[in-house]
């Protein structure tokens, strides 16, 4: 059994070195354990002080390509060397490395394929309560739109199984972290989730400039990721709300006509007529994205089977 453990990078000379040295050496039920960075454009020195430290694999972007980009690069790069555990974490030492067990346990035990570390963000004290109340609001709107019970969506902290690694697609160029808990609620992926430790904070967070920023980004791939993977019931809700406004206006205007006011109140029959007619389409849509859903189903088994191949071809070659 082969646990890699990837860091995504940018910038990171300063704080990398205090993170590998926190990682495991060995854990009970893991034969071997390897380290894996992916440096996502770094202009500083991150790369010599992870080879100097003795990381066996690096993954290297030209220029800075975004969180999600190199979360994938560094996923491709674990299934090529074989790994059948993976897990991400920090390079700003966020995350305790000693938790990592309580990670890849459940998936040792055969209960989980992927496993989220729970922070305890209420007591956290570098997080203001303005932070901690958007953590908790992001976490709830995607449990309600991947299904799933996982209280901490945004942790970055979290461990795969190779047949969930092989099954993963992220579209979005802003974070992993959500898109794929909603990707996995979809497929019922077994996905637990265990309480885990933070450390003290040694540099602000890079993934957005504004608090602003971050909810807007962060509501945008939740809506996102919601109409890919569940677009019927996204654009049945959207449609909604014009159809059913339509019916509320029709109905007025049938009132004025059964008492013979209805002269006036032309308009109310007009926009009722429209609100129907804008509601009608969106469910349109939404039958023809269900197919379009179907299809992309189809297209990531393929993936997944294509995946199998070259991974396992290039791991016997070994």
């Amino acid at each position: 059994m082969k646990l890699i453990i990837q860091i995504p990078c940018y910038n990171e000379a300063e704080t990398l070195e205090i993170a590998l040295n926190d990682l495991p050496k060995q854990i009970n039920g893991i034969d071997k354990i390897e380290y894996l960075i992916v440096n996502d454009g770094s202009i500083d020195n991150t790369v010599e002080v992870a080879k100097k430290w003795g990381v066996h694999y690096v993954v290297s972007f030209s220029q800075n390509r975004g969180l999600a980009k190199g979360f994938m690069a560094g996923i491709d790069a674990c299934l090529r060397n074989g790994a059948d555990i993976i897990v991400n974490t920090d390079a700003d030492n966020q995350y305790c490395g000693a938790d990592i067990e309580k990670l890849v346990r459940p998936i040792l035990d055969g209960k989980s394929d992927i496993v989220i570390g729970e922070r305890p963000i209420d007591q956290t004290e570098h997080f203001s309560p303005l932070k901690k109340s958007l953590q908790h609001f992001g976490s709830w709107v995607v449990r309600k739109a991947s299904h799933t019970g996982i209280p901490d969506a945004p942790s970055g902290f979290r461990a795969y199984s190779r047949d969930a690694a092989l099954r993963l697609n992220v579209t979005n160029e802003y974070t992993y972290t959500l898109e794929t808990i909603v990707q996995a609620g979809r497929e019922r992926i077994a996905m637990g989730s265990v309480p885990v430790q933070t450390n003290a904070e040694l540099r602000p967070s890079r993934l957005f400039g504004s608090m602003f920023g971050y909810v807007k980004k962060s509501m945008l791939v939740i809506i996102r990721a919601f109409m890919m993977y569940k677009p019927l019931q996204f654009f049945i809700l959207l449609g909604s709300i014009p159809f059913f406004t339509g019916i509320g206006v029709g109905a007025r205007f049938l009132v004025y006509m059964y008492s013979g006011q209805a002269g006036g109140h032309v308009q109310s029959l007009v926009l009722a007529s429209t609100l129907l007619m804008i509601g009608f389409m969106t469910y349109m849509i939404g039958l023809q994205a269900d197919i379009i859903a179907a299809n992309r189903k189809i297209l990531e088994d393929v993936q997944y089977q294509v995946r199998r191949m070259a991974y396992g071809e290039r791991k016997e070659k070994k």
